[in-house]
């Protein structure tokens, strides 16, 4: 990953707003008509991420079909369509989940802990934290994993690419799910648990491969490290939690075998939808666990105000010589846009921690979606104002 020796650079977790015209393509399924719709914009996004002063772009996560201004999951609902072996119009899953290792019962989102007790809240269609009904049916694996999203891939990364070219831009990042938020759905082909995720993890490693290969800086996106915690009910103790957690984690190294760390950057979070999240597991439980992580740089939220403390941990955990934190510095869980010299406090908070040029400031998660577009850019622009408020304290 790109490193700076004068400023602090910016970057962002992924999703960015996306244009009308493509939602309305992704709804309409004309697939000429989509991909001319799609690389037209992802160049956009890229030239208007270069304007607004970012470091590091994305390609917005374009590339991974949504009919809504609403995410609706695409980080991770994408990869249903490019794994083999999945029935698409499965039953919806409505009993919680209790075949994982160490008799842990992981439920479905409906569960959470945090929908639980606060459910008068999750249920009213004006609280700000409904999440409207669940899908009625879902993908259930039913054969043996494997990767069918080729042409896909190499769809997004050549418009990716071609559009960081045409930018003048060296470096720019591509997300992919992890395999342990990727398998949490019903299985009735494999008879172990473990077996079902090491054949997604190596299904997902064939994405992986080809968005290293191209010369992108590689994203993991893993939200079910954390937010798992909240979908076990009753709460487990944190020991039997590290140590489920840690199968996935081990997993997920697994599928990166032999790829190059410093290019692969590992994203946590809480959930980006808007509730309460008092049933959150602190980053301190679980750090050590995402330090297991085979990569160079670690992405979390430090932004929102449930998890805005934890800049504290970096205090007591050492931090790897040859790693990078991404901090999030302005968060998608408010309309409120950070001033810069908010930004900067954040910045330089872990800067005065790890070093200066190990901070790439970065948002809590995705923006696409979760807020207005215009707000969404006005965030991005006051990261770019921050960090540039912040280098100047840093490199007087």
């Amino acid at each position: 990953m790109r490193a700076s020796s004068d400023h602090i650079l910016t970057s962002h977790v992924g999703s960015l707003p996306r244009p009308d015209a493509l939602i309305e393509s992704n709804r309409a399924g004309d697939e000429p008509a989509l991909n001319a719709t799609l690389s037209a914009a992802v160049a956009e996004i890229v030239r208007r991420q270069r304007e607004v002063g970012i470091d590091v772009p994305g390609d917005g996560e374009f590339g991974k079909p949504t009919g809504h201004r609403v995410n609706y999951g695409a980080w991770w609902h994408y990869s249903f369509q490019r794994l083999g072996g999945l029935d698409l119009d499965g039953p919806a899953e409505t009993e919680p989940r209790r075949s994982r290792p160490g008799g842990i019962a992981l439920t479905n989102a409906s569960h959470r802990r945090d929908r639980l007790r606060f459910a008068e809240a999750y249920a009213d269609r004006e609280s700000g934290v409904w999440m409207g009904p669940r899908p009625a049916t879902g993908p259930v694996c039913v054969g043996p994993l494997g990767y069918t999203g080729h042409d896909a891939i190499r769809r997004d990364i050549a418009n990716f690419t071609s559009a960081l070219t045409a930018a003048g831009i060296a470096e720019g990042f591509m997300t992919s799910v992890a395999p342990g938020s990727a398998y949490r759905i019903p299985n009735t082909f494999y008879e172990r648990d473990e077996d079902f995720l090491y054949a997604c993890a190596e299904a997902l490693r064939e994405e992986y491969k080809a968005i290293l290969y191209a010369g992108l800086i590689l994203q993991l996106d893993d939200p079910a490290t954390a937010t798992g915690w909240d979908m076990i009910d009753p709460e487990p103790s944190v020991a039997d939690y590290r140590k489920f957690t840690m199968v996935r984690i081990e997993a997920l190294n697994h599928a990166l075998r032999g790829f190059p760390q410093d290019r692969i950057r590992y994203h946590l979070c809480w959930g980006s939808w808007h509730g309460p999240h008092v049933t959150d597991i602190p980053l301190r439980d679980i750090v050590e666990v995402v330090l297991a992580v085979n990569c160079g740089g670690y992405s979390f939220e430090a932004g929102n105000v449930r998890h805005e403390h934890e800049w504290r941990v970096w205090k007591e955990v050492k931090l790897p010589d040859d790693k990078v934190l991404l901090p999030g510095v302005v968060s998608h869980a408010t309309n409120v846009v950070e001033h810069p010299e908010l930004v900067a406090d954040r910045i330089q908070r872990f800067a005065d921690i790890v070093g200066r040029g190990r901070v790439i400031a970065s948002t809590d998660c995705g923006l696409g979606g979760r807020i207005h577009p215009q707000i969404a850019w006005a965030k991005l622009a006051a990261l770019v104002e921050g960090a540039a408020l912040a280098s100047r304290r840093l490199w007087r």
